[in-house]
């Protein structure tokens, strides 16, 4: 997989539908050419990606578009994060560029050298995180153009345990965290992500993870577009750190069916 068009797809959904699954974390695949620049060895690299990779989440999001009533879009990274990560500032607004982790990744979970200190971010920017976002902000516009509205909601998961990289793990770490950003996360789209993950032990807003993925393009100053993001504690439904999946998958999915649902009838 070396084009960079093939590196995430976009899997359509029912016409009228304003819903778009993000998944931009669940991937393993690593092309070549990027793997011939990091560090690790082959063991370590996998223990890597058995903790960063957001483990069954594709699966996840396929099975909550498979139930729902109105077919979400779903838009799918297949490639790891340790390629790009689609969901950071390319520049030097990302805080994560403190602990190596910007848009190209420099260290570990456990903030030790993955790539060379100097790696130029510049080619794997160009390369496979401006396709992406192009792509991302085509989709999102399309929704707007035919529905009047678009709802981007984040499927990610994360460990149990805080790891070191993480710069705000010190606080709650819930069964499912709700991360909200201030302008595209109105309280309805909240209340009712609330609602639908009432039953699987608990929901927590902003910790340990915040924000919510939203197109630069849009980002802070199209209302009509609405994000979320949906955190789910690993333990509840896999093997940790990069096992299979148990019999939690299935209450999630259905979970996730019913936020679907709720806010393609609101």
């Amino acid at each position: 997989m070396n084009n960079a068009t093939e590196s995430f797809a976009l899997l359509p959904g029912t016409a009228g539908s304003p819903v778009l699954l993000h998944v931009p974390h669940s991937a393993r695949e690593i092309p070549a050419s990027v793997r011939d620049g990091i560090l690790l060895d082959d063991t370590a690299l996998k223990e890597e990606l058995d903790h960063i990779t957001d483990a069954h989440t594709a699966e996840l999001a396929a099975l909550a578009a498979g139930a729902a009533e109105v077919t979400p879009w779903r838009f799918v990274n297949r490639l790891s994060r340790l390629v790009i990560d689609p969901e950071r500032f390319p520049d030097e607004r990302e805080e994560m560029l403190s602990v190596g982790m910007g848009a190209v990744y420099t260290r570990t979970t456990q903030r030790t050298p993955l790539r060379s200190a100097d790696t130029d971010p510049g080619p794997l920017v160009d390369r496979y995180f401006h396709p992406y976002a192009r792509a991302m902000t085509e989709a999102v516009a399309d929704r707007l153009a035919v529905t009047g509205r678009a709802v981007v909601i984040d499927v990610h998961s994360y460990p149990t345990d805080r790891l070191p990289y993480e710069l705000h793990g010190e606080g709650p770490r819930p069964p499912v965290c709700l991360g909200t950003d201030g302008f595209h996360t109105p309280p309805e789209l909240l209340a009712l992500a609330r609602e639908a993950f009432a039953g699987l032990g608990g929901t927590g807003v902003d910790s340990p993870f915040s924000g919510a993925y939203v197109p630069l393009d849009f980002y802070g100053r199209e209302p009509r577009v609405s994000a979320l993001m949906v955190e789910i504690r690993r333990d509840t439904y896999m093997t940790e750190p990069g096992g299979l999946t148990g019999p939690g998958l299935a209450p999630l999915a259905a979970a996730l069916t019913a936020l679907v649902d709720a806010v393609s009838r609101s």
